[in-house]
């Protein structure tokens, strides 16, 4: 089998490829780059080719299909570090009031009645 010769994938392994490369080219990579990178993923993903003679099945993993996504993307806690300190000590000072509100005490309030109720 020469090198690069896919005769040992799957159908299934030659779609994911497929849709792999094409999302690769909307992003703006290269073709050649595109389609390495995508037989890279499924190889990893799937162990390499599937096809009867070629070895034994393996358990896909699919860690290597979700890794890219955590790179891109807006970063959190950007809208937060803009608005000015006053601002924000403000809103963080109301929520503390607010847990606290809702919170009312917990184990001291029950002590507290515990007590009172044995003084009588």
């Amino acid at each position: 089998m020469a090198r690069g010769d896919k005769s040992a994938y799957t159908d299934k392994q030659k779609r994911m490829a497929e849709h792999i490369e094409e999302g690769y080219e909307k992003r703006g990579v290269p073709e050649k780059k595109a389609e390495a990178r995508a037989w890279a993923t499924v190889n990893k993903t799937t162990g390499g080719g599937k096809k009867s003679g070629s070895g034994r099945g393996k358990a896909t993993n699919r860690a290597p299909a979700k890794k890219g996504g955590a790179k891109g993307g807006p970063k959190g806690g950007r809208a937060a570090a803009k608005r000015p300190a006053a601002a924000r000590k403000a809103s963080a000072k109301k929520a503390a009031a607010t847990r606290s509100k809702r919170a009312g005490g917990g184990a001291t309030r029950k002590r507290a009645a515990k007590k009172s109720s044995r003084r009588s």
